[in-house]
């Protein structure tokens, strides 16, 4: 059975909530992964709007999500743009607001951290914050409304405000082996064929996929 269009607005029969996030974004500075969705019961087209919060084009940091990413409702993605000066007297970000003279806004000025990166098969759960610059590794979970503030080592479950880890999902030599195995960049042909595998836990049997 051949894999669904990653491009399907509604890929759920009769449910609106859910959208894939290919047929909804739109941005020069949001890149997204094939299968990565998006679900919201007030619409998930508004995600853009409603998750990604202060990203402004002239900043120019980029939100790059993987593939088979699992958003929930709510979750939020502050990018740079929220960050105001602390290195001067005045924290008031007089630049966005177009003061003459203003130190300008750079994507490598002070208090930008850089890309927001989202790895593959990550599960971030609902109202989840994802602080600006952070890097969430390939298969983490995300837990509800975790605040995220620093990187996310691969196949880690993060949970709290501040977010900690509080486990890895699988022993490291399980995570070493899926991070070099990295079935999300197998052809659609080989993911239909290897779904069980790929839903299972049997590591052994998951190398020997064909």
């Amino acid at each position: 059975m051949p894999l669904p269009d990653p491009k399907t607005r509604h890929p759920i029969p009769g449910w609106k909530g859910t959208a894939f996030l290919k047929a909804i974004v739109d941005h020069p500075f949001v890149e997204v992964g094939d299968y990565s969705y998006y679900d919201d019961s007030r619409g998930p087209e508004h995600f853009l709007a409603r998750c990604v919060r202060y990203h402004f084009d002239f900043i120019g940091d980029r939100l790059i999500i993987g593939k088979f990413v699992a958003i929930a409702q709510a979750a939020q993605f502050i990018m740079n743009g929220a960050n105001h000066p602390m290195g001067g007297f005045s924290t008031f970000p007089f630049q966005m607001f177009g003061f003459e003279g203003a130190p300008p806004v750079t994507p490598d000025g002070p208090g930008h951290r850089g890309d927001t990166v989202i790895g593959n098969d990550v599960w971030i759960g609902r109202e989840a914050v994802i602080m600006p610059g952070v890097a969430i590794g390939d298969g983490a979970i995300i837990g509800t409304r975790a605040q995220i503030s620093r990187d996310v080592p691969p196949y880690a479950v993060v949970v709290g405000n501040p977010g900690k880890v509080v486990k890895l999902r699988f022993p490291p030599e399980v995570v070493e082996a899926l991070l070099e195995i990295r079935w999300w960049d197998w052809d659609a042909e080989k993911i239909a064929r290897n779904l069980p595998l790929i839903a299972g836990a049997d590591i052994d049997a998951l190398r020997r996929a064909v």
